[in-house]
């Protein structure tokens, strides 16, 4: 598999989706990085001007890129997160043997080097994949990075979910004796698993146990960021990580924020990809979401981290004349969605289920979040952007509005004509969600579903409550309010991890409805082992409908994010492959 071409053909998926070719105002170095134009005069401006071009060029040196959060995120730790944003952020302090490309458009896409010397080295079927990592690198405290730190670090983030659960095992799937490797902190064999071979400093190979044509995808996650074995205490290394990239950590408050400094051992002779062009970050949690919008507006602050718009009270406003000129409205690459979880009665019947597919008002969903801007109705779990996305809608209903008649038919056929209890969880912190989830919950009450909302803090959702089995059933939570977004920009990417039944976890998973469905695992199984790219491609949008005929998932809205940038920031540009959010490795700031 040539992960170039996938990514290649997302990119003209994107183009297409976007109305326009990626044309762009910045300019590029010859090693795949990018090189902001300098003068700002220059720099393109307007509304929706940052998807695909670079807002506010400029090359200068210096100021502080302050950032805001309505909750904490899962982990700053970039082998104990899962979302998008900390992946995002992460790339200023952690490097990984690959990323995407910080530019504007669809060249934004593109998966290159970062500490390695290039793309990954395949053997013909895909189970054998060779890096080589650039030589003289260092942390902030001078000590060299060796293959052996970033093999220690996919250890501790894939294999021990006693201490690190918030991310995905994506290694510990395909690794030889993945299944069987108890990880460092329980397994004291210091050669760690085998599968995972450092023969001198600069070389780590790995072994997989069946064919991962994306694997250069995954070699983008944050887990493949260096993490020295005698720095690491599991769950505590969050207070002193320590870093690879041009930035390292000044201060970190748990729960409040932390702050960002340059790190002197960094050089921009080693790292193709990063401009480093503001001296400091700051980031603060816990920020109310209409504060954030407020602060944005009087430019007392650069970004919204989280990377999801402005809220529906804030929508109004920034449409306006006086603000529209400073919005993006990007397709986020993410599906907003309701998992229905079987193992709660009485979802244990498909009819039961398929009652909720067919009573939700859809356009009442889009209508609650501030309409067409914040997204389009979705019929399927991967959206329009991402590649193997194939049409269809499995549960009709006339203008995506519902159809009550339907939905009491399948009550009946369930054993619940009157309808029946339930709860609904959301993310307390989250607006747009708990907009969504009320529009549900009145959707559901015209047939007779009562559904009771139950809202959680978004930083502790998954690795807390809705995404712990144990605390699901105990507390009776049929249906949740979700969102995702591609791991990496493939219909594999977008499915896995919500779909799939290994990855079903003790806490911290995305497969909140708990699906193992052993057709769904094998088509999975088979398709990323498929080295036909084509093959590959159709087979996602056939395993999109596999899943949504089991009806333990609905598809929602197609998100976008109403993004604002405030003047004062610069070289902002959306990237794709970080769910449509600004691309923090290119963001800078004149104050």
């Amino acid at each position: 598999m040539n992960s170039r071409k996938a990514t290649a053909a997302l990119a003209l998926a994107m183009a297409m989706a976007l109305g326009a070719s990626a044309c762009s105002s910045d300019s590029k170095d010859d090693k795949g990085g990018n090189k902001p134009s300098s003068g700002s005069s220059k720099a393109a401006k307007g509304t929706d001007a940052a998807l695909t071009s670079i807002v506010n060029a400029s090359d200068k040196k210096g100021g502080t890129v302050v950032m805001e959060n309505s909750d904490v995120p899962d982990s700053l730790d970039p082998g104990n997160t899962y979302y998008g944003w900390v992946q995002n952020f992460s790339r200023l302090y952690a490097r990984t043997l690959l990323t995407f490309k910080p530019a504007a458009g669809k060249d934004g896409l593109t998966v290159v080097p970062d500490l390695a010397t290039g793309l990954g080295k395949a053997s013909a079927d895909a189970k054998t994949w060779t890096y080589t990592i650039r030589s003289g690198l260092k942390y902030d405290d001078g000590t060299p990075i060796t293959t052996k730190d970033i093999k220690y670090a996919i250890e501790r983030s894939n294999f021990a979910p006693e201490a690190l659960s918030n991310g995905p095992t994506y290694f510990k799937s395909y690794l030889e004796g993945g299944d069987k490797y108890q990880g460092p902190y329980k397994d004291k064999n210091p050669n760690g698993i085998a599968s995972i071979e450092t023969p001198n400093d600069t070389t780590i190979v790995f072994h997989l146990a069946k064919p991962f044509a994306d694997f250069d995808y995954l070699a983008t996650f944050s887990q493949t960021a260096p993490v020295p074995q005698a720095k690491d205490d599991g769950a505590g290394y969050v207070k002193h990580i320590v870093s690879s990239g041009p930035y390292k950590f000044a201060s970190y408050t748990e729960g409040a924020g932390a702050t960002l400094v340059r790190n002197p051992q960094w050089s921009k002779a080693n790292d193709p990809v990063r401009t480093a062009l503001p001296d400091r970050y700051q980031i603060k949690f816990k920020v109310d979401a209409v504060t954030i919008d407020n602060n944005l507006l009087a430019g007392n602050t650069t970004v919204d981290s989280g990377g999801t718009g402005v809220t529906p009270q804030t929508q109004a406003k920034v449409t306006g004349p006086k603000y529209k000129s400073s919005t993006d409205d990007s397709y986020a690459g993410a599906t907003a969605y309701m998992a229905i979880n079987p193992k709660v009665k009485p979802f244990d019947n498909i009819e039961c289920r398929k009652a909720v597919e067919y009573a939700i008002d859809k356009v009442s969903v889009q209508t609650a979040i501030g309409g067409s801007v914040k997204g389009d109705v979705a019929t399927t779990l991967l959206p329009p952007t991402v590649n193997g996305y194939a049409k269809f809608d499995e549960f009709p209903t006339e203008g995506n509005k519902g159809d009550k008649a339907k939905a009491k038919d399948a009550l009946t056929k369930c054993g619940h004509p009157n309808g029946f209890s339930v709860n609904m969880t959301a993310r307390s912190d989250r607006p747009a969600e708990m907009a969504q989830a009320t529009a549900v919950q009145n959707s559901l009450k015209q047939v007779g579903i009562n559904a009771s909302i139950k809202s959680y803090p978004a930083g502790k959702y998954f690795s807390n409550f809705a995404g712990v089995p144990s605390y699901v059933h105990e507390h009776q939570l049929g249906l949740m309010m979700t969102a995702w977004g591609a791991d990496w920009p493939t219909g594999y990417g977008f499915l896995d991890q919500i779909v799939d039944g290994s990855a079903i976890k003790p806490s911290g998973g995305n497969n909140l409805q708990e699906l193992n469905d052993p057709a769904i695992n094998k088509a999975l199984s088979d398709a990323i082992s498929n080295t036909d790219a084509a093959a590959r491609t159709k087979a996602w949008g056939d395993i999109d409908k596999m899943v949504v005929d089991t009806a333990t998932v609905v598809p929602l809205i197609y998100r976008k994010n109403l993004l604002y940038r405030p003047d004062n920031a610069t070289n902002v540009t959306v990237t794709q492959a970080y769910l449509g959010m600004y691309d923090y490795l290119l963001l800078s700031s004149s104050k």
